[in-house]
C-alpha cells in the first residue's frame, strides 16, 4: 500500500475548520436571498429563466429566510458552541 499523507497532514490543520465557516456563510446566503426575494416581489420582472409572481416570490423569500435561520442555528450549535456541562458530567 502507498503511504500517502492524510488531508490533515498535508494542510497542517483540520479541514473541519473551513467547513464550519462555510456552513455559516451559506446560512447567511440563504437569508440574503430570501430578503432579496421579498424586496423584489413588488418590482416588475424582466424576462428571466423562471418567472415568479409576487406571491410566489414572497413565499419563497420567507422559506429561504427561515431555512437560513435554521441552518445558522444548527451550524452555530454544532460547530461553535462549547460543550455543555451535562456532556462532561456523564
Amino acid at each position: 500500500m502507498l503511504n500517502l499523507p492524510t488531508t490533515e497532514e498535508r494542510l497542517g490543520k483540520s479541514p473541519q475548520r473551513l467547513v464550519r465557516y462555510f456552513v455559516i456563510v451559506m446560512a447567511l446566503v440563504y437569508v440574503g436571498l430570501g430578503i432579496w426575494l421579498l424586496w423584489s416581489a413588488s418590482k416588475p420582472t424582466a424576462g428571466g429563466t423562471i418567472e415568479l409572481g409576487p406571491t410566489a416570490r414572497r413565499v419563497l423569500g420567507i422559506v429561504f429566510i427561515l431555512y437560513g435561520v435554521l441552518r445558522f442555528g444548527r451550524g452555530y450549535q454544532t460547530h461553535f458552541r462549547n460543550s455543555s456541562s451535562s456532556d462532561t458530567n456523564e
